[in-house]
């Protein structure tokens, strides 16, 4: 009875001992506990399998970025400019297409806004951030907490400097867009052939914004050769960026210049060419040619062919503007977001001209053109930019 009863005993206890080694108690074992049987790693793995479904999950995320998905924020300068209000209608349309959402802002040229924009953006979880600054100077301290979150930045149209935040940068070829202004005087005057003198003034871009040398130097380089040699005669005597600069583009201090300009060279004399850098200042040069000017009216330059610059050309008061479609520059601005976005090489065309002070940024330049009288409907019209109506 008593070898009965001590068998009973130890089989419990062998059954208590089998039931410790396979249970999910988070008691410590007992230092003596015979090691697990091989087929305890049966629960561990199915343990495994069950987790697998979370961790999928956590690549959800990545993997709807890839095909298209995520926040994507696009900080422009201002509104008080028609090329800036196109560009940000462009680019939400092109984004939103390409399956993104988007945090638009416009910052109506306060530096100090873009930096709080700039700033919501990044805590607001915009996964990418395209970036047209006011000053391409004043950008670095927002932008490496851009950097710091593993946000990539592409700066557009304009090159933000000294940071180096920057992944890559989108634009037209600015250098160009100068170039193709001073070939336009070139060639309308004739220059090669003419016998001249042929008087000249220039109106350049804002010195925050790093593209308004590009397009002053462009078109310069093309006319130095005619200025030295005496054939094109400035006579303010005002020839470096620094002396014909206009801060904020803005359409008013152009005029105002001009009027000085006008009024201190050209009250007998006329005037052959004035050189703007783009179409805001040249809306102001021809606001103060209207005004103060009774001479032969002179060839006017521009760049954007915002409404009222081309209503001007149709009216004789404005010879040309560059083209510079942003359709084009905000499809090429988008495949470069999908790039980063899914972790790829974005297209660039230039690894060589646009140093931001730390380093050559990869770029992408698109190809200016010229509009006039001319071609204006085959550059404007037809192409969709416009329609007829929007010029009446």
């Amino acid at each position: 009875m008593k070898k009965k009863l001590l068998g009973a005993v130890l089989s419990v206890a062998m059954v208590a001992t089998l039931l410790a080694g396979c249970g999910g108690s988070t008691a410590e074992a007992p230092a003596a506990a015979p090691a697990a049987p091989a087929a305890e790693a049966a629960p561990a793995e199915e343990k495994a399998e069950e987790e697998a479904p979370a961790e999928e999950a956590e690549e959800a995320p990545a993997e709807e970025a890839a095909a298209g998905g995520g926040l994507v924020g696009v900080a422009m300068p201002t509104k008080d400019l028609q090329r800036w209000n196109q560009d940000g209608s462009n680019m939400e349309a092109e984004l939103k297409a390409a399956g993104y959402e988007v945090d638009l802002q416009f910052a109506s040229n306060d530096v100090s806004t873009q930096v709080s924009q700039i700033e919501n953006m990044i805590n607001g979880g915009c996964q990418c951030l395209v970036v047209a600054a006011i000053d391409s100077e004043s950008l670095g301290d927002v932008l490496a907490k851009a950097k710091e979150a593993n946000i990539p930045v592409i700066s557009y149209d304009r090159l933000i400097m000294n940071t180096d935040a920057i992944t890559y940068y989108a634009t037209f070829d600015n250098y160009k867009v100068g170039t193709v202004q001073g070939e336009y005087v070139r060639d309308t005057l004739d220059l090669d052939n003419a016998d001249g003198p042929f008087n000249i003034e220039f109106t350049a871009g804002d010195p925050g914004d790093n593209n308004a040398g590009f397009f002053f130097n462009g078109a310069y380089d093309v006319l130095k050769q005619y200025i030295d040699d005496g054939k094109l005669v400035v006579k303010s005597g005002q020839k470096t960026f620094e002396e014909v600069a206009t801060a904020a583009w803005a359409t008013e201090t152009a005029q105002s210049r001009a009027e000085n300009i006008l009024s201190s060279f050209y009250t007998s004399e006329n005037l052959d060419v004035w050189l703007c850098s783009n179409d805001s200042t040249a809306l102001g040069v021809e606001n103060a040619l209207a005004a103060n000017y009774t001479g032969e009216y002179p060839i006017v330059t521009g760049q954007d062919c915002d409404v009222a610059n081309v209503k001007n050309m149709l009216a004789g008061k404005q010879a040309m503007s560059v083209f510079k479609d942003t359709r084009t520059l905000a499809s090429k601005t988008v495949e470069m977001v999908d790039a980063v976005m899914k972790g790829t090489e974005a297209p660039i065309n230039d690894t060589e001209t646009y140093d931001n002070g730390t380093g050559v940024i990869p770029s992408f330049l698109c190809d200016p053109v010229f509009a006039d009288a001319n071609n204006y409907k085959e550059i404007l019209i037809d192409s969709g930019y416009y329609a007829e109506s929007d010029l009446q």
